[in-house]
């Protein structure tokens, strides 16, 4: 079973009075507001450490979303005497996003390889992937550049600020809805033109 889209707006509203150790217990039991409330409270924080190691926003909704869905599964594993809810988040977003930097480096020395090996050889889509990929600090900035401001404005919070939703909500005196909705559609937007620049390459 998985839990509902955790960026939906939590419908129990008592959800917000949980202190962090009660929303994983909450998650045991299988409580998808439980987890949407989680999500909230650190899903800006975990999106600004992944997208300093990996510098991709279509990686880190991935791995937002493979976070997220490890607390879902494995939320009896969480021991309280070990470490703080947010520390435990961390360490698998962590995880996760030098796992996917890991398989990044793999394919790009594979790629440099067959380069070396077969100059003559025709560029694979995975070389035309990697080589996108030692550009994509500038394009995600001129991408960002193009969003419309109050997208830009919600997205550098959450990435580069470490804010979580219900923080630039706060900050900035948008609805939290609207941050929500605001976030959603500047990383679709992102996602989209970074992968059409792929297939234009190809």
């Amino acid at each position: 079973m998985k839990p509902a889209d955790p960026r939906s707006t939590p419908t129990d509203p008592s959800v917000k009075s949980l202190d962090d150790k009660e929303l994983v217990r909450a998650i045991m039991d299988r409580d998808a507001d439980a987890i949407a409330e989680l999500f909230d409270r650190f899903s800006g924080l975990l999106s600004a450490l992944s997208m300093r190691i990996l510098n991709d926003p279509a990686d880190v909704e991935e791995i937002l979303q493979e976070t997220f869905l490890q607390v879902w599964n494995q939320a009896a594993r969480y021991d309280a005497k070990r470490s703080s809810v947010s520390t435990w988040l961390v360490l698998i977003a962590r995880s996760r996003s030098i796992d996917r930097l890991r398989s990044r480096q793999v394919k790009l020395r594979t790629a440099t390889a067959a380069r070396q090996e077969n100059p003559d050889t025709h560029t694979s889509p995975k070389g035309v992937g990697t080589v996108l990929m030692k550009e994509r600090r500038r394009r995600l900035q001129e991408e960002m550049a193009k969003l419309p401001e109050e997208q830009r404005q919600v997205l550098e919070l959450a990435f580069y600020g470490g804010m979580t939703q219900s923080e630039i909500a706060e900050q900035t005196s948008i609805p939290l809805g609207t941050v929500k909705t605001r976030t959603l559609l500047a990383m679709k937007k992102l996602r989209q033109a970074l992968r059409a620049e792929i297939g234009e390459l190809l």
